[in-house]
């Protein structure tokens, strides 16, 4: 079964969204399933050196006891699935095309998800700039990648038109919220489901695949 996985570099839920699709995934082990990162981003217009995060923050969702809450239910969602979220050590809320740039390229080394992952801690536990280049040649090398070559394409316009492309897709396919999952081209939700959730999700696109095999 393919999973295909609309994300952003930056968005909590989406890291929270990978461990509970991890573990619907276990909950079936008769599937092979195959995940792809999809490009989503939530907001386009950062300029690609980013901006200080605190005063982004404040300017988008206001400096209020409900902004903070929003915080402590990320970092209590996160806790449940073994997050331990660090929010106080990111200093920059970067552009995150040129990551989601790395994340098209890991697919063709095979190693997505390590970098994936390994963005996700970068950014959330250990408050790097993931806009950076040079942040993201090490999170490359990390997985097994040719961090000099990763270097050198991102000082290239390579795949820039692809990736922007891509993320429209999602917009032109009405996703307005990430994480969003779609099994098998058949079946979409959005939001960082439990995974019991997203494993009777997994059931039903098996069951629609039946239906419609010849």
């Amino acid at each position: 079964m393919q999973i295909d996985i609309v994300s952003d570099t930056v968005c909590p839920w989406c890291f929270i969204g990978k461990r509970r699709i991890e573990r619907a995934m276990a909950l079936r082990p008769d599937v092979t399933f195959e995940v792809f990162w999809r490009p989503y981003r939530l907001d386009p217009t950062i300029p690609r050196e980013g901006v200080d995060r605190r005063a982004y923050l404040k300017a988008k969702f206001g400096d209020t006891p409900r902004s903070s809450a929003m915080g402590d239910a990320i970092r209590s969602e996160g806790a449940g699935e073994g997050i331990e979220f660090a929010f106080d050590r990111i200093a920059k809320s970067p552009n995150t095309l040129d990551s989601h740039r790395l994340v098209r390229w890991s697919a063709s080394a095979g190693v997505q998800d390590q970098v994936v992952e390994r963005l996700f801690r970068a950014y959330f536990i250990e408050g790097k700039d993931i806009g950076d280049a040079a942040v993201l040649a090490a999170v490359a090398a990390d997985a097994g990648m040719d961090g000099e070559l990763v270097a050198s394409l991102l000082g290239s316009d390579a795949d820039l038109e692809s990736v922007e492309r891509e993320a429209g897709l999602a917009n032109e396919m009405g996703i307005t919220g990430v994480p969003t999952f779609i099994f098998d081209s058949k079946l979409m939700i959005s939001g960082a489901r439990e995974a019991e959730l997203l494993a009777r999700v997994i059931d039903k696109a098996r069951e629609a695949a039946s239906v419609s095999a010849p």
